[in-house]
């Protein structure tokens, strides 16, 4: 076979012809219609696919055989009658005007024919395979998957005018957790502001040319402030970059995600939310503990432990009345006050607690023990931040889970 020539067209506002009306004609004529043609059928009867185009006036329906002259000012023809001869026809009637024709039969005998198309943003890939249809979908699949996840490289080189700002949530620290949304944002992006608990192995990915600003809080240690951040996002998007700030977790739950969203707001800057894998739910699914499970609880609260200012901790009474499941962030030098509150106002010291550190990384870790033990098991453990705290009696269903489950 010789080499064949590739070609994008632009066929907005330009004349197509589809002879045929069953479910392939349907086919070729919506993807031209998506290109913007000026599209007329050419068939006896249509299928309903096609019927309802013509009912919306999106196409011209001539209703009768195809007939000499029908290809008039065409810039591009589709054979897809089920008879082989009409298609040879349409064929050799458009190689005399010098139309490009696509047969939809016989790939073999055709001048031209559709590849295997994936779209993805402002992308397009088209995958041919030597006229086999199935071999190019399929490849045309696996490359849509890789662009959709932002695997392969999806980030302009040619700036826009306009900045804009993405908050992503990166989810619970495991890379694979983040939301394709997410991961295809993070591959276009010229500016990256990331959190020390964002799942830092996606950065590696990242074009050399991308910028990486560090913007993690730990305790006692913020490299920027919350002000800082939210001057440095309006600052790069009206510069014209395509910002993304990566957070862990999900940006609206603890990552002061509204924040920065109300800045770029008042700044009249374009900003994106995108949701994240929240480790609050994540973390104890990932240590075979469900936050809710039917017998045991309907509910479940999550609490940031972390107190800013002196004075400003939980509500402990209501805490401890409160039924249901406790799921405690950002609180492991915090767990001997979540433990003394919750006992001082009447939970039961015999409440199972989990403190799972690490959660969805290769590395995680879990103890357990109960509101009475869990203080110097954790010490025993010489257990350290970022971890997760469930205190209530799911914590026990991961026990059952263990016997019957074989994780890896």
């Amino acid at each position: 076979m010789s080499p064949t020539y590739p070609l994008v067209l632009d066929l907005d506002g330009r004349r197509a012809v589809v002879v045929g009306g069953g479910p392939v004609a349907a086919r070729r004529t919506t993807g031209l219609l998506e290109a913007g043609a000026i599209v007329t059928v050419v068939a006896p009867a249509l299928c309903e696919d096609l019927a309802v185009l013509v009912d919306d006036g999106r196409l011209t329906w001539l209703p009768r055989e195809y007939a000499d002259g029908d290809l008039a000012g065409a810039w591009l023809v589709q054979a897809a009658t089920a008879d082989a001869e009409v298609n040879a026809t349409v064929a050799a009637d458009a190689e005399r005007a010098g139309i490009w024709c696509v047969r939809a039969d016989d790939a073999r005998t055709s001048a031209a024919w559709t590849p295997a198309t994936a779209r993805v943003d402002d992308i397009t890939v088209a995958v041919s395979a030597s006229r086999d249809p199935r071999r190019a979908r399929a490849v045309k699949d696996r490359i849509a998957v890789k662009l959709q996840t932002g695997e392969l490289p999806l980030r302009r080189v040619r700036r826009k005018r306009t900045g804009h700002v993405a908050l992503v949530g990166g989810g619970p620290g495991d890379p694979g957790l983040i939301t394709t949304r997410g991961r295809r944002l993070l591959a276009d992006a010229d500016v990256v502001v990331v959190d020390r608990l964002a799942p830092r192995a996606l950065l590696d990915e990242l074009d050399p040319e991308v910028e990486v600003i560090e913007a993690g809080k730990g305790p006692q240690a913020h490299t920027l402030s919350q002000l800082e951040i939210n001057d440095l996002l309006v600052e790069r998007a009206r510069a014209g970059q395509r910002v993304v700030r990566l957070k862990g977790g999900d940006p609206f739950v603890f990552g002061r995600g509204a924040e920065e969203a109300l800045a770029c707001a008042d700044a009249g800057i374009p900003c994106e939310v995108v949701p994240g894998v929240t480790s609050a739910v994540a973390v104890p699914a990932a240590a075979g503990i469900p936050v809710t499970h039917r017998g045991v609880t309907r509910q479940f609260t999550v609490i940031s432990a972390h107190s800013a200012h002196p004075g400003e901790g939980p509500d402990w009474a209501s805490l401890a009345a409160v039924e249901g499941t406790l799921v405690f962030l950002m609180g492991v030098s915090q767990l001997p006050l979540v433990v003394d509150g919750l006992r001082a106002h009447g939970r039961s010291p015999a409440t199972p607690v989990a403190v799972i550190e690490r959660g969805t990384l290769a590395d995680q870790r879990t103890t357990t023990g109960t509101l009475e033990t869990i203080v110097a098991a954790a010490t025993d453990r010489a257990v350290r931040s970022p971890a997760v705290i469930v205190v209530g009696e799911v914590v026990a269903v991961a026990e059952e889970l263990a016997t019957l489950v074989r994780r890896p």
